[in-house]
């Protein structure tokens, strides 16, 4: 039976109301955490008052060795 273990990344939208995502920051973060083995499964945003979005949640698995 694979067993699995989990990581959860959150990332936090700059800008004054949050929003804005920094695709290189991000995409580098998520980079690095492939080349560490961990396999992105689910992400969402968090919403706060007039929809705007101040939190990324990532999950992540992979394979216990």
């Amino acid at each position: 039976m694979e067993r699995y273990e989990y990581y959860t990344m959150t990332y936090e939208t700059k800008g004054f109301w949050g929003g804005k995502v920094e695709v290189n920051e991000f995409q580098n973060e998520l980079n690095r955490l492939g080349d560490a083995g961990w396999e992105l499964v689910s992400s969402v945003a968090t919403t706060q008052g007039q929809g705007t979005t101040k939190y990324v949640v990532c999950i992540f698995k992979r394979k216990k060795l």
